[in-house]
C-alpha cells in the first residue's frame, strides 16, 4: 500500500518567461524587459491519478497562459508588486490554497545573473479582489 501525503503534492512551472514594462528609472518606463517567473502550487496528485483527468488537477496550461496573458499586460514599478498582484489572480482565478513564486529581472544588475523576489501568499492573506493589471 501507499502512503500518500495530498498536503505535500505540488505542480510546478520553472522559467516562466515574459516581457512587461517593470521599474521605477526612466528607460525602464518606455521599453519591455524580460521577467522570469517560477510558481508552485499544491495539488492532490494522488486524486488526479485515480482517474487521469486534468479536471481533477491544476491545468498548468491555463495557468501558464493567464500568468503571461496578466504579465505582458502589467506594468508596474516594483517586481514586489507584481509578484504579489500575480499570486492575488492566481489564487482567486483557479481556487488555489496556496501559491509559491518568484519573479526575476535577469541582467537588472551589473555582474549578477538576475534579480527578483520569492514569495509565498495563502488564500486567507489575498485581498477581497486583486488589483487589475495597470
Amino acid at each position: 500500500m501507499i502512503s500518500i501525503t495530498p498536503a505535500c503534492d505540488r505542480i510546478f512551472l520553472r522559467g516562466l518567461t515574459a516581457e512587461c514594462v517593470i521599474g521605477f528609472i526612466d528607460w525602464e518606463r518606455r521599453v519591455k524587459q524580460t521577467v522570469v517567473i517560477d510558481l508552485e502550487m499544491p495539488v492532490d496528485c494522488a486524486r488526479a491519478a485515480a482517474k487521469d483527468e486534468v479536471a481533477d488537477t491544476v491545468d498548468y496550461k491555463r495557468v501558464a497562459k493567464r500568468v503571461l496573458a496578466y504579465v505582458e499586460a502589467s506594468e508596474f514599478k516594483l517586481v514586489e508588486t507584481l509578484a504579489h498582484r500575480l499570486a492575488g489572480v492566481l489564487l482567486e482565478e483557479f481556487a488555489l490554497d496556496w501559491v509559491r513564486l518568484a519573479v526575476n529581472k535577469p541582467g537588472a544588475i551589473r555582474n549578477s545573473r538576475d534579480v527578483g523576489v520569492a514569495i509565498e501568499r495563502r488564500r486567507a492573506e489575498s485581498t477581497a479582489s486583486p488589483v487589475p493589471a495597470r
